[in-house]
Protein backbone atom coordinates (compact mmCIF):
# COMPACT_ATOMS: atom_id res chain seq x y z
CA UNK A 1 0.00 0.00 0.00
CA UNK A 2 1.20 3.52 -0.75
CA UNK A 3 2.36 5.56 2.24
CA UNK A 4 0.58 8.87 2.82
CA UNK A 5 1.48 11.75 5.14
CA UNK A 6 -1.45 11.19 7.52
CA UNK A 7 -2.18 13.92 10.09
CA UNK A 8 -4.61 14.07 12.96
CA UNK A 9 -5.78 16.72 15.36
CA UNK A 10 -3.50 17.73 18.20
CA UNK A 11 -6.56 17.20 20.43
CA UNK A 12 -6.38 13.47 19.67
CA UNK A 13 -4.19 11.87 22.32
CA UNK A 14 -3.45 8.30 23.29
CA UNK A 15 -3.60 5.22 21.14
CA UNK A 16 -6.99 3.79 22.08
CA UNK A 17 -9.45 6.33 20.74
CA UNK A 18 -10.35 6.64 17.10
CA UNK A 19 -9.91 9.88 15.23
CA UNK A 20 -10.14 11.21 11.71
CA UNK A 21 -6.83 11.45 9.87
CA UNK A 22 -6.24 13.48 6.70
CA UNK A 23 -3.55 13.38 4.01
CA UNK A 24 -2.94 15.30 0.80
CA UNK A 25 -3.36 13.46 -2.50
CA UNK A 26 -2.18 14.24 -6.03
CA UNK A 27 -4.23 16.70 -8.06
CA UNK A 28 -5.26 18.78 -5.05
CA UNK A 29 -7.39 16.01 -3.58
CA UNK A 30 -7.72 15.13 0.11
CA UNK A 31 -7.80 11.66 1.64
CA UNK A 32 -9.35 10.93 4.99
CA UNK A 33 -9.90 7.86 7.15
CA UNK A 34 -10.64 6.74 10.69
CA UNK A 35 -7.58 5.70 12.63
CA UNK A 36 -9.26 2.50 13.83
CA UNK A 37 -10.05 1.46 10.20
CA UNK A 38 -6.98 2.65 8.26
CA UNK A 39 -7.69 0.54 5.15
CA UNK A 40 -10.91 2.46 4.42
CA UNK A 41 -9.85 5.67 2.72
CA UNK A 42 -12.15 8.31 1.22
CA UNK A 43 -10.70 10.64 -1.41
CA UNK A 44 -12.46 13.92 -2.22
CA UNK A 45 -11.89 17.53 -3.18
CA UNK A 46 -11.31 20.26 -0.62
CA UNK A 47 -14.48 22.02 -1.78
CA UNK A 48 -16.65 18.93 -1.33
CA UNK A 49 -15.22 18.24 2.12
CA UNK A 50 -15.78 21.88 3.14
CA UNK A 51 -19.41 21.67 1.98
CA UNK A 52 -19.93 18.50 4.02
CA UNK A 53 -18.42 20.04 7.15
CA UNK A 54 -20.51 23.23 6.81
CA UNK A 55 -23.67 21.16 6.40
CA UNK A 56 -22.92 19.03 9.47
CA UNK A 57 -22.08 22.11 11.58
CA UNK A 58 -25.30 23.82 10.46
CA UNK A 59 -27.35 20.77 11.47
CA UNK A 60 -28.55 20.06 7.93
CA UNK A 61 -27.22 16.50 8.15
CA UNK A 62 -27.19 13.93 10.89
CA UNK A 63 -24.41 11.39 11.08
Amino acid sequence: MTQHAWRKSSFSVGGEGSCVEVAPAPGGLIRFRESDQPARIITTTAATLATLLRSVKAGRLTL
